[in-house]
């Protein structure tokens, strides 16, 4: 995985919790759902990318 995507990554899941808190906070349902969504999202991107990385390496 790159550097890059995995900033990317970490990036998604820090806006998606903090979506998340703030629709907490403010008892919106709706930035709540979209902050756990991202987080998934960001769950999602690096478990693809450890894929590609242990196939890269077993190729290697």
């Amino acid at each position: 995985m790159s550097i890059e995507d995995r900033a990317k990554a970490f990036a998604k899941n820090v806006e998606g919790k903090v979506q998340e808190a703030v629709g907490e906070v403010t008892g919106d349902p709706k930035d709540k759902a979209e902050g756990k969504a991202k987080q998934a999202e960001a769950q999602v991107r690096h478990t693809a990318e450890n894929i590609k990385d242990e196939v890269k390496k077993n190729l290697e």
